[in-house]
């Protein structure tokens, strides 16, 4: 699948230093104008569900425990990838200069109904919490809170996501308000 971004999330990063790599999935849930996604309580700002890819895990299988984790719901449809995006940082691993991470979209369905969710210690200092949200409204939260001090990184990433989603010229599941 495509390309569809790369992101340094600093300056200076050295990205052929000896580079540790992740690999994350991300779940694109569509019910009409509004897309699931995860609330930060902490920032205010909205991500798409999903997460790194354990070790022995498939994508189908990754994607499907972080939307049971961070959602409480469960996949009914896993259909086919949107595209990738690329991202470096300095690394905080011992040995590696850079952080490099490659987040799969994946175009996905829920059943109805949540559940509990089971979230990481940091994601429940975050207040994680899924919410549905017009796409227009999660790109104008979360340029208001990339200005934030406490603004994470990913928001960049979100952000460019979210944007490529409305603005692909309408191959995409969303439409937005003109």
């Amino acid at each position: 699948m495509p390309l569809l971004t790369t992101l340094h999330r600093a300056d200076g990063i050295n990205i052929h230093g000896k580079i540790i790599e992740r690999t994350a999935v991300r779940a694109v849930i569509q019910r009409g104008q509004s897309l699931l996604m995860i609330f930060s309580a902490h920032v205010g700002d909205y991500k798409v569900p999903g997460g790194g890819v354990d070790a022995g895990e498939t994508h189908e299988q990754a994607l499907h425990r972080e939307v049971s984790e961070e959602c409480g719901a469960e996949l009914s449809h896993i259909g086919e990838e949107i595209g990738s995006v690329v991202e470096y940082n300095h690394a905080k691993n011992d040995g590696f200069e850079t952080f490099k991470m490659t987040s799969h979209y994946y175009r996905c369905e829920v059943t109805d109904g949540f559940g509990a969710q089971n979230l990481d210690g940091y994601e429940r200092d975050l207040g994680f919490m899924p919410a549905w949200i017009e796409i227009d409204d999660a790109i104008r939260i979360n340029k208001l809170a990339l200005s934030t001090v406490n603004a994470p990184g990913w928001l960049r990433r979100e952000i460019f996501v979210l944007e490529y989603l409305r603005n692909d010229g309408g191959t995409s599941l969303i439409t937005h308000r003109q």
